[in-house]
């Protein structure tokens, strides 16, 4: 059993970035909605308690039964949580005269607190509230204030339960890091031990007991998720783990024979199958971005379906699925209506009668990376940008077609080329071509042309939860835009986005 440190989850749109503080300390971290509180096993050291959008004056605000760990466990309240102790516990919580967000500096620090070991006296914290606690109970000693919020950080005598009404987890907070330590390590008395290494070993032993001699199949893609997934399957059950690599159409260019190539050395038993006509049969005339997913998926078990009935006696499923996924399914806000099931298999039909295994579905993006260097994968997997389920179809923009599929592949390869010969492709999160449902006027020598527009989309991020848009040299956005052009018969117009997520997506569709 991991040490764990348990995230209620309010609702707050840093929750997520909560726990990813929490395991770059290497302590292990559950988040749980605040109405799927879970039974407090000998393992959870700890609970921190999200922010959230409600106020806690609100008749509809989460509100839940905190006795099972108050007073019992170590317990930090952040932002909301704060507000809901002091307001369930007798102290008074009213809507603040103006809204207190962004950058703020304590003006009041209590040193001889473990909460605020190391922490300056005029450390820089992040505000995000419209609401602050004006009074507290009796029982409850200041430990913090800023100029604005006279009770920024207060704890329950004889208890180890704070509450802070600043975000430690955001970038912002400059030792919120520290602060998170403090309570992690120092409070509740986690042990770091929770490192990649570590990861390895328990999954490779769990998998190996809860698969047994089964047969395995798997679905590939040439990301990161499924091939760290794959390797780890591999290292548990060998033969007994069947890879199956479908090539929709919808691929990058020359990307089915590059991924299958890739997997050669590693040992994977891999299968590829060429399934084109198939998906674009099914594409035809669809413009709908949804219902294209949904197409696709519906293509997608049927070919793997029909694969994995040549493997005898397979008992089970694997996937790459990750813990955003699974937050998001277990979501306060209720699960999405279309969870990645574009992504990995998803929404299995009833009769494929296969039970799931899903090794990778506690980690983020970037702990299944390092999970990944841990067993010696290539760093040109390991590196790769994401790429969605769907492919080149939800980047091209209204129907689909081979000759689009073609040029907007040649497209994508001249920008992803040229990033990495620039040396820019590690310091992008994801990139690609968008191609637009638009034509414009264009001169070419001494010719008019009435042709294609492409959009070049490049973000930066840690998880794609967030994103901004990545600032590349004008230089480069030039040479990339002449050559896509000059190169690819079809185009004559590129433009770049330059739209953050939020209030933008990543992807176009």
């Amino acid at each position: 059993m991991h040490e764990t440190i348990l995230i209620l989850d309010f609702g707050s749109q840093y929750t997520q970035l909560i726990a990813r503080r929490v395991r770059e300390l290497n302590v292990y971290c559950e988040i749980h909605p605040y109405t799927k509180i879970p039974e407090i096993t000998p393992d959870i050291k700890g609970v921190i308690l999200s922010g959230s959008p409600f106020s806690v004056r609100n008749a509809q605000a989460p509100n839940p039964d905190l006795s099972a760990f108050k007073g019992k466990l170590p317990l930090l309240g952040v932002c909301y949580g704060a507000q809901l102790m002091a307001h369930t516990f007798g102290g008074e919580v009213q809507a603040s005269e103006h809204r207190e967000y962004g950058r703020a500096n304590l003006s009041f620090v209590d040193a001889t607190n473990p909460l605020f070991h190391s922490i300056s006296n005029h450390s820089q914290v992040w505000m995000s509230h419209a609401d602050t606690i004006t009074r507290i109970p009796d029982n409850f000693n200041i430990i913090s204030s800023t100029k604005d919020v006279k009770f920024a950080g207060y704890q329950i005598q004889g208890e180890s339960t704070f509450g802070i009404q600043f975000h430690p987890e955001v970038y912002h907070s400059t030792e919120g890091s520290t602060l998170l330590k403090n309570f992690v390590v120092g409070i509740c008395g986690c042990h770091q031990q929770w490192t990649p290494d570590s990861f390895v070993e328990t999954t490779i032993s769990e998998l190996k007991q809860q698969l047994g001699n089964d047969k395995v199949v798997l679905g590939l893609s040439g990301g990161v998720d499924s091939s760290v997934a794959a390797v780890l399957l591999h290292k548990a059950i060998g033969k007994n783990l069947y890879c199956i690599f479908v090539d929709n159409g919808l691929l990058r260019k020359n990307e089915f024979q590059s991924v299958l190539d890739s997997y050669q050395h590693m040992g994977l038993n891999v299968k590829g199958v060429n399934a084109k006509d198939l998906f674009y049969s099914a594409l035809d005339g669809v413009t709908d971005p949804e219902k294209k997913r949904k197409a696709i998926g519906k293509v997608f078990i049927d070919v793997f379906d029909l694969e994995s009935k040549q493997i005898e006696d397979v008992k089970w499923l694997a996937q790459g699925t990750i813990y955003p996924d699974v937050i998001e399914s277990i979501s306060v806000k209720g699960p999405s209506a279309t969870i990645k099931s574009h992504h990995n298999v998803g929404g299995l039909p009833d009769y494929m009668k296969l039970k799931v295994v899903e090794p990778l579905k506690t980690l983020f993006k970037d702990e299944v990376r390092r999970v990944g260097k841990t067993l010696n994968i290539d760093d040109a997997i390991l590196n790769r940008h994401p790429f969605p389920g769907p492919g080149l179809a939800i980047r091209i923009l209204g129907d689909i077609t081979p000759e689009k599929v073609r040029i907007l592949q040649e497209v994508d390869a001249i920008f992803i080329n040229n990033l990495k010969d620039s040396g820019l492709y590690k310091d992008v999160w994801q990139a690609g071509a968008i191609f637009l449902p638009v034509q414009s006027v264009g001169v070419m020598g001494d010719e008019r042309t009435y042709e294609n527009a492409v959009a070049l989309r490049a973000v930066s991020s840690t998880d794609g939860m967030t994103a901004d848009w990545c600032h590349l040299p004008y230089e480069f956005l030039g040479k990339v835009s002449n050559e896509i052009i000059n190169k690819v018969k079809g185009i004559n117009r590129v433009v770049y986005d330059i739209s953050s997520k939020p209030p933008a997506t990543i992807e176009w569709e």
